[in-house]
């Protein structure tokens, strides 16, 4: 499969719209062009994964994105042998893909993979660069384009879900947060295109969601729920059904606090 298979089909061709918050973007290309391991670290939806997509946009290279979960195995990650019609044959996970062909391979939420999972990056992330596939008996040293960059949300570390010290020393970091409120509103109506008054009440009311993080709430409305509420009330819904569906219903089942939430909504869309 390695000898036919195309990188390029991971390559990102529209620019993904990114708002820089600081200097992350110099940052990450100082560390690209060292092929520094990077670790993201935000809460959920501030704009940690449309960063690795513009970042590898801007570079020209490619990414392959792996959505982390509890039941992905190491095999998932490096790949498995196939049982088909001529026998058996090797396919190569993601991670062995970006690394044998020089993609840059991100995986979210890392976190939420085993610990026994995560150990097989170790190897590529210090100076040996290399993959071993023990199954196939291989040692692939990785290409000169590979980069590996991981996320997580560190609000939701606890003693049964975090990374190892042995595996976060081995990543530099970068932290995000949600933007400032003027940024936010402006990535707001550039992803929707909706107009800057209605993008302003709804991160007023995000703020004030992200006031009840610790008293209530286990983590405040995100970006990319903004996102989701400002599309709706393009798409011609009320903007308090659209705030109601997209920005409260989601993050609380708690009576007090969603009723708390509506009673901000209806203060800001009283129409």
């Amino acid at each position: 499969m390695s000898d036919t298979f195309d990188i390029n089909q991971y390559k990102i061709t529209n620019e993904p719209f990114y708002q820089a918050q600081s200097n992350e973007v110099a940052l990450y290309e100082a560390a690209y062009q060292v092929r520094l391991p990077i670790m993201l670290k935000g809460p959920t939806g501030c704009g940690k994964s449309r960063f690795v997509e513009h970042m590898a946009w801007k570079l020209g290279k490619p990414l392959i994105t792996v959505a982390c979960n509890e039941d992905m195995t190491a095999s998932d990650l490096v790949g498995r042998y196939l049982l088909d019609a001529n026998g058996t044959r090797w396919l190569d996970g993601p991670l062995t893909l970006a690394a044998r062909h020089g993609a840059i391979c991100y995986l979210d939420e890392i976190v939420e993979a085993r610990q026994d999972t995560t150990v097989v990056i170790h190897p590529l992330t210090d100076h040996r660069r290399t993959l071993p596939l023990d199954k196939k008996g291989e040692l692939i040293q990785a290409h000169k384009d590979f980069q590996l960059v991981i996320s997580y949300n560190p609000g939701y570390q606890n003693l049964m879900k975090d990374l190892k010290q042995s595996t976060k020393q081995r990543f530099a970091g970068l932290e995000f947060d949600y933007a400032k409120s003027e940024v936010e509103i402006g990535i707001v109506s550039k992803e929707t295109g909706i107009g800057t008054d209605v993008s302003a009440k709804l991160v007023k009311i995000g703020e004030a969601a992200r006031n009840l993080k610790g008293h209530g709430l286990d983590e405040g409305i995100s970006t990319r729920l903004l996102v989701y509420a400002a599309t709706l009330i393009k798409q011609g819904i009320v903007p308090r059904d659209a705030c109601r569906m997209a920005l409260v219903r989601p993050i609380t089942d708690d009576a007090d606090i969603r009723d708390t939430l509506d009673h901000a909504i209806d203060a800001l869309f009283t129409e």
